[in-house]
């Protein structure tokens, strides 16, 4: 059993983790902006702590951590404004790990975004932006000196998962239910084998679990 705290725990994918992560018998944590949302999680076993990310201070953010053996960060501003995207994807990101480093956590999972999403389509200069500040997070957290493991989930769905996905450190740009993504972190994390990784994430034939495995690194 682990103690594990969400960055994003009220989005589609991190509300989805806190649901696997407990039917295992884990200890969830997760921040939250407002009291309402904190309320509303107690009723389903999840501690959260209210405060504003982009307002916080590094010093705040550790000691809401306190000493949990995991963090997560899927917030995310979903190609929103360049202020917020800065402010959650960027800076958002660079605190959390400061925060990690103060609080001793090591272990830290970030939902990042495939580089070759939506590739086909003129996006915007605000989407662009999105994907340029989310890559400068990935490289933020590789060069940490954190256990990290960055997970790169293609184009995401909505709707019950089918236990099966495609998994490794290429994979094409597709598509994946959210409850896939959020079932292959649960799973990620209590793979303690698994770190200082960047993986993708695709709909696929192989279960969950099995793709999970046959990422492991093992030293000779």
């Amino acid at each position: 059993m682990m103690d594990v705290f969400i960055i994003g725990v009220t989005g589609g994918i991190g509300g989805l983790l806190a649901e696997k992560l407990r039917s295992r018998g884990d200890t969830v944590h997760g921040l939250v902006r407002r009291d309402a949302q904190r309320a509303e999680l107690a009723t389903r076993g999840v501690d959260a702590r209210v405060g504003d990310l982009s307002r916080m201070t590094v010093e705040e953010l550790a000691a809401t951590f306190g000493g949990v053996a995991a963090i997560v960060f899927s917030a995310g501003s979903n190609g929103g404004s360049k202020e917020i995207t800065k402010a959650v994807d960027g800076d958002g990101v660079v605190k959390a790990i400061k925060a990690a480093h103060l609080a001793g956590v090591e272990r830290f999972a970030l939902v990042s975004v495939l580089p070759e999403s939506w590739r086909e389509r003129d996006l915007g200069d605000d989407v662009e932006y999105y994907f340029a500040v989310k890559k400068g997070a990935d490289i933020e957290l590789s060069r940490s000196g954190l256990n990290w493991l960055i997970l790169r989930p293609s184009l995401l769905l909505d709707g019950p998962g089918v236990g099966t996905v495609s998994l490794g450190p290429a994979e094409f740009h597709g598509h994946i239910t959210r409850d896939d993504v959020a079932g292959t972190l649960a799973e990620l994390l209590h793979e303690p084998r698994i770190g200082r990784q960047i993986l993708e994430l695709n709909t696929g034939s192989t279960p969950i679990d099995e793709a999970v495995r046959a990422n492991v690194r093992w030293s000779y």
